[in-house]
């Protein structure tokens, strides 16, 4: 059974449309979830809204919206008077304009959505939107209300459809100055940066999401199995954290010792002339030139 739509609408390119629907691309049924329990009856337990001031609990229809002006002191705001403010982009998504994929900050990235056509009508236009990002190359920038709020949502061509992502807003974002500008920019030799370099060759990779594994949940799952069997869970005690406090070069060295590509290579005659090697001697001659000069 497909899933519900959690939105349906028209695309709208210039006066070209198409009915379309929405659908989340992204699910969090899967993980594992905990419900607040009685210890004592092991029956669930449900809250309750309560006043901050008075402690008392306030009834379904006692509660409302309130922005809140100064501390303490709210406006209310009326149902339907959040249903009063009409958005143009309602029902539709109106594309406003196209630009390069590559000019898209990542930062501004929030929902993905797949987007389908509704129904055999329209398809042909919808196959022409699509197909024309696709020769071009361009992301669609457009508005659509989701949740009573207008979110910019970019489209772009995925398959035989569309994806969808909402962006965020310029005011939802920080500003990456306020936690960079106060990291120190330290002299780091070449020696090291070529060893870096030389640990991230050997771990170079193509991005596999199928490789993914959530360590934490398989875990969660592990924990729910034995108490549902009836059996303990053995509770280890953390490790002490490790000292920070480590000779930066010897670091290197022995992260590239203990990478597999470096391993196969020791055990590889042929190349025992590698570009690491050649940069672990050096970093060996500058070291002992240092030694030597003091």
């Amino acid at each position: 059974m497909a899933p519900r739509a959690y939105w349906k609408g028209s695309l709208k390119l210039s006066l070209v449309s198409c009915p379309v629907a929405l659908y989340p691309a992204s699910t969090s049924t899967e993980k594992t979830r905990f419900h607040m329990i009685n210890r004592e009856t092991g029956n669930r337990l449900k809250q309750q809204m309560v006043d901050a001031e008075t402690g008392d609990i306030v009834d379904g229809d006692q509660k409302g919206r309130g922005y809140e002006l100064t501390k303490g002191s709210y406006v209310e705001i009326e149902k339907q008077e959040l249903e009063a403010v009409q958005i143009e982009s309602n029902h539709t998504i109106d594309i406003d304009s196209f630009v390069p994929r590559d000019e898209i900050d990542k930062r501004y990235l929030d929902h993905p959505y797949y987007i389908v056509p509704d129904g055999k009508a329209g398809i042909d236009a919808f196959a022409v939107i699509r197909d024309a990002m696709k020769d071009q190359d361009r992301v669609a920038l457009a508005r659509i209300v989701l949740t009573n709020r207008e979110h910019v949502i970019a489209i772009e061509p995925l398959g035989k459809g569309l994806l969808g992502t909402t962006l965020r807003y310029p005011y939802e974002l920080r500003d990456e100055s306020d936690y960079f500008d106060d990291i120190k920019n330290p002299k780091i030799s070449r020696d090291m940066i070529e060893l870096a370099s030389h640990i991230l060759d050997t771990k170079a990779a193509h991005f596999d999401p199928s490789k993914f594994k959530d360590e934490y949940e398989f875990a969660l799952k592990a924990l729910v199995r034995r108490k549902a069997a009836g059996k303990s869970m053995k509770i280890s005690e953390r490790q002490p954290k490790p000292d920070n406090v480590v000779n930066l070069m010897d670091a290197l060295k022995a992260s590239l010792k203990g990478t597999p590509a470096a391993k196969r290579r020791a055990n590889n005659p042929a190349s025992q002339r590698s570009p690491a090697r050649r940069t672990t001697r050096k970093a060996h001659r500058s070291a002992a030139r240092q030694r030597k000069a003091g």
